[in-house]
C-alpha cells in the first residue's frame, strides 16, 4: 500500500471486516497524517518503521487482534516516539501483552491522548510519563499493570481524564493529582490501592470520581464531598473507609449517583444529604449507619434506586418513599426498622423492594405475610381523643388571634398608602441600590463590563457587595425604547414571588435618576459566569482558533432544567406565568452549567381580568417575540423569517400583530406557546441549527427538517460541535456511538412533539421532563452496568 500509494494522506477504513497482518509498506506513505483502522480483524504484530511518518497526528488501531508479546514486538512504540506530530495514540482492545516499554516517556510533547484500554499489558507506568506535558487523557484500564501510580501524573497540567481502573496497582493515590486543575474524570476502581483518599482531590473540577473496589482506609474527606462540579457519580464503595459521613455531603447538589456501600462507615445519615436533589441512585448498603431515615430524604423525588440494606437503621419506614414516582428499586433489608410498612407506591410491587431482616415491621400489603399491626387499647384511644380535642381548641384560638392581627395590619397599610402609579407599585426583594453604587460597580458602565445587549437595554457585569453576592449582572433599561418601562414592571412582577433553582434570581432593583437628571431604571441579578446557551450552541472561535462545545450530557441536563423552570412557571408557582420569549439567549448557565431561564420582560400572567392583565404585562395589543421561536399562525411570520435568515437570533425580535396568532384576540396567551418555543430550543440545542438559519429552505421549518431526517440520518443533522466523549470514555460494547445516536433521536422526537403546529397536539412539559430524564439516566447507566457485569465475570465472589 505504501509503495503504490506514496502520496496517501489519510487512511480511514475503520468499522469493517479487514483481516490479516498490517502491510509493512505502510511506513513508505510518508505523507500520511491520519491512520484510523479501528474495529477490524487485523492480526499479527504492528510493523516497524513507523517513525518515518512524521506528519501523522492520529494513529488508531483499536478493536483488532494485534499482538505484542516481547520487547522486539513492542518496538513499534519506539518508532512512533519519533513521530513529532503525533497527538492521538489509541490501541484499545487488542491482544497486546508483555511489559509496557519504558520508552513511552520519550514520545513527542505534542501527544495528547494515550489510550491502551482492554489489553493484557503488564509492568508499571514509568515516571517519565511526566515528560508528556500536552497529555489530556491517559486511559489504560483493564490491563495487568502493577506498581504505584506515578506521582508525576500530577505535573501534567492539561490532564482532563485519568482511567487506570481494572489493574493491579498498589500503594496510595498520589496527592499530586490534586494539582490537576482541569481533571474532570478520575477512575481508579478495581485495583489494590491502599491508604487514605487524598483531600487534595477536592481541588480538581471532577465530574466523575470512582475509587471503588480497592483497599482504601480513613474517612471520606469533606473536601471530596464539597466538589461542586460532581454531576455524574461519586463511587467509593467496597473499601475500608470508616468514620461518619460529614454534613458537607449536601454540597453535592448536582450529583446523579452516589455509592458508599461496602465500607465501615457509622453514625447517623446526615440530613444534608437531602439537599442532593438531583440524585437518581443512592447506595449506602453494608455499613454501620444508625438512627432513622432523615425526613430531608423527602426532597429526593427523582430517586430511582435506593439501597440502605445491611446497616443498623431503626425507626419507622417513611411514608414519603411510597410517593416517589420514579423509585423502582428499594432495599431496606437487614436493619432494625419497626412499625407499619407503607402500602402505596413502590411498596405495592414485591419485586421492587425488600424489607427482609426487619423483625419488628407489621402491616404492609397482604402478600408479604407480615404480622398485623396492634390496635391501640381503649385507654390509649380515650387519651388520644382528649389530646386531639385540646389541640383543636388551642389551634382555633391561635388562628383567631392571627386573623385579627392580619385584619389590623391590612387596615393600617391601606390608610398609609398613597394612590400609586403603575411603577410605584413594583415590589422588589430587599433594599434597592443607588445609581451611584451601580456606576462604581460597573466602572461607569464601561464597555469592558458589557455582557450583552437586548431589546430593552444592556447587561453589565458589576462588582457589588450585595448580601453574599459580589459579582452581579446589572440590566440597565433603555427607557427611550418603547415598552422598556413596561418590561421593567413585568420583570419585577414576574420574578418577585417565584422561587425555582432554574430561574434567574432577581436580587434587587434601582429606580432613580442619573447625574443628568434623566430617569434611570436597572435590575440586578445573580451573575451567570458561563453566559448564555446561545454562546455555547453557536460558539465563536477564540484567539487560538478553538471553539468551546457542550457534551451530550450537558445538553440533556440543560434541556431538563429549562423544561423544569417552564413547568414551574405554568403550573406550580404562586400565579401561572407564560414567559413568551424562550430562546437560547434567554437561558443562562451558572458556574456548574446549571441552566437558569431569564429575561421576563415579555412575561404574561394567566388567570387575570383583561384590565389587570394589561397593567401587569409588558404588552397590550401587540405581542413581542422572537421570530422562529414564536408559534406559527401569523401571516407576517414567513416574511420576517426570510428577513432573519441572514441575521443572528438576537436581531430577530419584532412586534407581531396578535390578531392572527394562535393566542387569538384580546391579548390572550397560553402555556402552549411556551411549549412550542421550548421545542424549537431543544431542536436547536441538539442540531446547532437556528430556526431561521440559511441552511433551511424558505418553506421548511426546523421541526419538519429534523422530522424528515429521523431516524436514519441523525448523525447528519446533529451539531458537529457536540462532544460525545462520555460514550468514548466507557466500554464500547455498552455505550457506543450508535447508542448515543439513539439517545439523540429520542430527544429530537420530544422537540418535534413540543413544536407541533396545533397547540392541543403539543407535548406536556412534565412528560418531556420525565422522558428526557429517562434518556439521560439510561445514557449514564450504560457504563455502570458494563462495569458491574465485568466485575462479576472477573470475580464471582462479587456476584
Amino acid at each position: 500500500m505504501g509503495i503504490t500509494l506514496p502520496l496517501l494522506e489519510e487512511l480511514n477504513i475503520n468499522d469493517n471486516q479487514f483481516d490479516g497482518p498490517l502491510p509493512i509498506s505502510l511506513s513508505n506513505a510518508t505523507n500520511l497524517n491520519n491512520i484510523q483502522l479501528f474495529e477490524n480483524r487485523f492480526t499479527g504484530t504492528i510493523p516497524r518503521g513507523l517513525g518515518s511518518l512524521q506528519k501523522v497526528f492520529h494513529f488508531d488501531l483499536s478493536y483488532n487482534q494485534l499482538e505484542a508479546r516481547n520487547a522486539a514486538e513492542w518496538g513499534f512504540l519506539e518508532d512512533l516516539a519519533n513521530c513529532s506530530s503525533l497527538k492521538y495514540l489509541q490501541l484499545t482492545s487488542n491482544n497486546l501483552s508483555g511489559f509496557l516499554p519504558q520508552s513511552i516517556g520519550n514520545f513527542s510533547t505534542t501527544l495528547m491522548w494515550f489510550e491502551f484500554d482492554d489489553n493484557h499489558i503488564a509492568g508499571s507506568i514509568p515516571a517519565d510519563i511526566g515528560n508528556l506535558v500536552s497529555l489530556t487523557s491517559v486511559r489504560m484500564k483493564s490491563n495487568l499493570l502493577t506498581g504505584g501510580i506515578p506521582a508525576a501524573l500530577g505535573s501534567l497540567a492539561k490532564l482532563e481524564i485519568i482511567d487506570l481502573s481494572g489493574n493491579r496497582f498498589t500503594g496510595g493515590i498520589p496527592a499530586t493529582l490534586g494539582n490537576l486543575s482541569r481533571l474532570t474524570e478520575l477512575q481508579l476502581y478495581s485495583n489494590r490501592l491502599q491508604g487514605p483518599i487524598p483531600p487534595t482531590l477536592g481541588n480538581c473540577p471532577l465530574e466523575l470520581l470512582d475509587l471503588s473496589f480497592n483497599q482504601l482506609n480513613g474517612t471520606v474527606p469533606k473536601e471530596i464531598l464539597s466538589i461542586p462540579t460532581l454531576t455524574r457519580f461519586l463511587n467509593v464503595s467496597y473499601n475500608s473507609l470508616a468514620g461518619s459521613l460529614t454534613p458537607q455531603v449536601g454540597n453535592m447538589k448536582n450529583i446523579g449517583q452516589f455509592d458508599i456501600s461496602g465500607n465501615r462507615l457509622s453514625g447517623t445519615i446526615p440530613r444534608t444529604l437531602g439537599d442532593c436533589q438531583q440524585l437518581d441512585s443512592l447506595d449506602m448498603a453494608g455499613n454501620s449507619f444508625q438512627g432513622s431515615i432523615p425526613s430531608s430524604f423527602s426532597q429526593l423525588k427523582g430517586l430511582q434506586s435506593l439501597d440502605l440494606s445491611r446497616n443498623n437503621l431503626s425507626g419507622l419506614i417513611p411514608e414519603f418513599l411510597g410517593n416517589f414516582r420514579f423509585l423502582s428499586y428499594l432495599n431496606l433489608s437487614f436493619n432494625n426498622f419497626e412499625g407499619e410498612l407503607p402500602k402505596h407506591g413502590v411498596f405495592t410491587n414485591l419485586t421492587a423492594f425488600s424489607v427482609l431482616g426487619n423483625s419488628k415491621l407489621c402491616g404492609g400489603v397482604q402478600a408479604l405475610n407480615l404480622p398485623p399491626c396492634p390496635i391501640p387499647s381503649s385507654s390509649e384511644k380515650h387519651l388520644s381523643r382528649k389530646l386531639v380535642a385540646a389541640i383543636s381548641v388551642s389551634g382555633g384560638i391561635i388562628c383567631l388571634i392571627l386573623l385579627l392581627c392580619l385584619v389590623g395590619i391590612h387596615r393600617w397599610i391601606r390608610k398609609s398608602k398613597k394612590e400609586p402609579h403603575a411603577e410605584d407599585g413594583i415590589k422588589v426583594p430587599h433594599m434597592m441600590v443607588t445609581y451611584a453604587e451601580l456606576l462604581r460597580a460597573t466602572d461607569g458602565f464601561s464597555s469592558a463590563n458589557l455582557v450583552g445587549v437586548g431589546s430593552f437595554g444592556s447587561v453589565y457585569k458589576g462588582f457589588l457587595k450585595y448580601e453574599e453576592f459580589q459579582l452581579v449582572a446589572v440590566k440597565v433599561l433603555n427607557l427611550q425604547q418603547r415598552g422598556a418601562s413596561r418590561s421593567f414592571v413585568a420583570e419585577c412582577e414576574a420574578l418577585r414571588n417565584v422561587r425555582h433553582r432554574n430561574l434567574v434570581k432577581i436580587l434587587t432593583a434601582c429606580t432613580s435618576t442619573d447625574y443628568r437628571g434623566n430617569d434611570f431604571k436597572a435590575l440586578l441579578y445573580e451573575f451567570m459566569p458561563n453566559g448564555s446557551l446561545e454562546k455555547w450552541v453557536h460558539p465563536e472561535a477564540n484567539e487560538q482558533g478553538r471553539t468551546r462545545a457542550l457534551s451530550l450530557l450537558h445538553r440533556l441536563n440543560i434541556l431538563i432544567d429549562v423544561a423544569s423552570a417552564l413547568d414551574y412557571l405554568h403550573h406550580h408557582g404562586p400565579e401561572p406565568i407564560v414567559h413568551c420569549d424562550i430562546k437560547p439567549s434567554n437561558v443562562l448557565l451558572d458556574h456548574d452549567m446549571v441552566a437558569h431561564v431569564g429575561d421576563f420582560g415579555l412575561a404574561r400572567f394567566l388567570n387575570k381580568s383583561p384590565i389587570e392583565a394589561s397593567q401587569r404585562s409588558s404588552t397590550s395589543m401587540v405581542f413581542k417575540g422572537s421570530i422562529g421561536y414564536v408559534a406559527p399562525g401569523t401571516f407576517l411570520l414567513p416574511l420576517l423569517a426570510h428577513l432573519c435568515s441572514s441575521s443572528s437570533s438576537s436581531l430577530c425580535t419584532f412586534n407581531l400583530l396578535i390578531h392572527e396568532t394562535e393566542y387569538g384576540v384580546a391579548n390572550k396567551v397560553s402555556v402552549e406557546g411556551d411549549v412550542y418555543s421550548y421545542g424549537i430550543l431543544l431542536l436547536e440545542t441538539l442540531t446547532g441549527m437556528r430556526p431561521t438559519g440559511e441552511t433551511l429552505k424558505a418553506d421548511l421549518s426546523l421541526p419538519r427538517y429534523v422530522e424528515m431526517a429521523l431516524p436514519e440520518r441523525v448523525a447528519e443533522i446533529i451539531d458537529p460541535n457536540l462532544l460525545l466523549e462520555e460514550e468514548e470514555g466507557e466500554e464500547t460494547n455498552e455505550c457506543t456511538r450508535d447508542r448515543a445516536m439513539e439517545c439523540l433521536a429520542l430527544s429530537l422526537k420530544i422537540g418535534i412533539r413540543c413544536s407541533k403546529e396545533s397547540p392541543p397536539e403539543r407535548m406536556q412539559l412534565v412528560d418531556a421532563i420525565n422522558e428526557l430524564t429517562a434518556i439521560r439516566n439510561a445514557y449514564l447507566e450504560l457504563s455502570k452496568q458494563g462495569r458491574r457485569t465485568q466485575l462479576r465475570d472477573e470475580d464471582p465472589v462479587l456476584d
